[in-house]
């Protein structure tokens, strides 16, 4: 059963929607989006366990796919541009396998169809586990708890954006530990052999190991309509890191769709 997703619109014209990826939010794209209101009606997405949305039992891109969806129909909306990053990624390929009706134009941001090694979220997962926030008054606490598991400063900042105070003295995060703790096998499994022909842009940071060289035929088989640009000095998190080139990129697919 679909849940209902917390989303923003805003803006007018030709529709996009925006996805994230594990562990963030709508935020996230917020940079971006302030680009792409100008011209265009831009949806905002907090996926299922994550941001504002509700937390659930279980999660996998069909189900992800299937609350995306239910909110297309609530909202009206068609010939849509779909974007998605990472997790969201995965989830805009299965929603375009499902409804290619709905999606005018795909637009994937580093990350690829197949399966992906759980690698450092494992670690990141069990600095979560046991963060134990119950026993925290501060978010430094919490930081300096996060920063004795993962090196990365910038992940430890990244996953602090989902920290907040739920009441008065009691932090929480808004993305749902357990059930992605759980689910975490098919968070980094492939989204099936179903051949997407929508049309599809890839975007790859070019320091990033998601998309790599051996994973291009493996794109270009399953989705023939496809064509992938590259970010030269951004990583895995490209919207963060290089937000104008994504917006034109998106821009650029938008008015030429």
């Amino acid at each position: 059963m679909s849940v209902e997703l917390f989303h923003r619109r805003s803006g007018s014209g030709p529709a996009i929607v925006l996805l994230h990826g594990l562990f963030g939010s709508s935020d996230n794209w917020g940079t971006v989006a302030r680009d792409l209101t100008n011209d265009f009606d831009v949806t905002l997405v907090d996926l299922r366990d994550h941001g504002r949305s509700p937390h659930t039992d279980a999660t996998d891109y069909l189900r992800m796919a299937e609350d995306v969806h239910a909110l297309f129909l609530r909202s009206g909306l068609t010939d849509a541009l779909l974007v998605g990053h990472s997790m969201g990624g995965k989830a805009a390929m299965v929603f375009a396998q499902r409804w290619p009706e709905l999606v005018k134009h795909l637009v994937v941001v580093d990350i690829g169809p197949r399966e992906y090694p759980i690698g450092d979220h494992a670690t990141i997962m069990e600095a979560l586990l046991s963060s134990e926030l119950s026993t925290k008054t501060s978010r430094q606490e919490v930081e300096d708890h996060l920063e004795r598991y993962i090196p990365e400063k910038g992940v430890v900042q990244f996953l602090l954006k989902s920290l907040y105070w739920s009441e008065p003295g009691k932090l929480a995060w808004r993305f749902n530990v357990p059930t992605l703790q759980r689910c975490l096998p098919e968070i980094h499994g492939g989204i099936g052999p179903a051949v997407v022909k929508t049309p599809t842009l890839f975007i790859r940071g070019g320091k990033s190991p998601y998309i790599v060289r051996e994973d291009l035929p493996q794109i270009k088989e399953q989705f023939p309509n496809s064509r992938v640009e590259t970010v030269a000095y951004a990583g895995h998190w490209v919207p963060a890191q290089a937000p104008e080139e994504v917006a034109a990129m998106i821009r650029g697919v938008a008015v030429n769709a």
